[in-house]
């Protein structure tokens, strides 16, 4: 291993502890959600939840595709420099089942952070705790092949 494989290693390590504690936060916002539930109305504490969970969710999401992903495939010296090649070369891989998956991540996670264009906030709540759970099984799936691939 050459010196600028090692240095994308210890990048990539920092951006792996930095998913870490996001993903640990995100799974405890998650699963007070799904206690919550979907419903016609939500009084102040759940809305309050919901909102860290739309958070922590597009943290998670843009720490996964914006720094993870692009680390690795610099990495691995494949030609990745657009979010849709991302997606599509996450596939190819085996790291998602459906490119399409991370792309409904990333436009969900753009839904939130312009959550001014919604007209009603809780419309997402639904998207939210689907891609929530998918969100976390893809991220164990890219943390299993970065460790695997630490191996070799």
């Amino acid at each position: 291993m050459n010196s600028h494989q090692e240095n994308l290693f210890k990048l990539l390590h920092k951006e792996l502890e930095l998913l870490a504690k996001s993903v640990t936060v995100l799974t405890y916002s998650y699963s007070q959600c799904q206690q919550i539930g979907l419903k016609d109305a939500y009084n102040m504490p759940e809305l309050s939840e919901f909102e860290s969970l739309s958070g922590r969710f597009a943290r998670s999401s843009d720490i996964l595709t914006q720094k993870i992903l692009k680390t690795l495939f610099i990495l691995l010296q494949e030609d990745a420099k657009f979010f849709i090649d991302r997606c599509n070369l996450s596939e190819k891989m085996g790291l998602v089942e459906n490119a399409d998956d991370l792309y409904a991540i990333r436009k969900l996670r753009n839904d939130i952070a312009h959550e001014y264009c919604l007209d009603d906030i809780t419309s997402i709540f639904k998207p939210l705790l689907d891609y929530s759970g998918l969100l976390l099984k893809i991220i164990d799936d890219v943390v299993a092949y970065i460790h695997t691939l630490e191996k070799r």
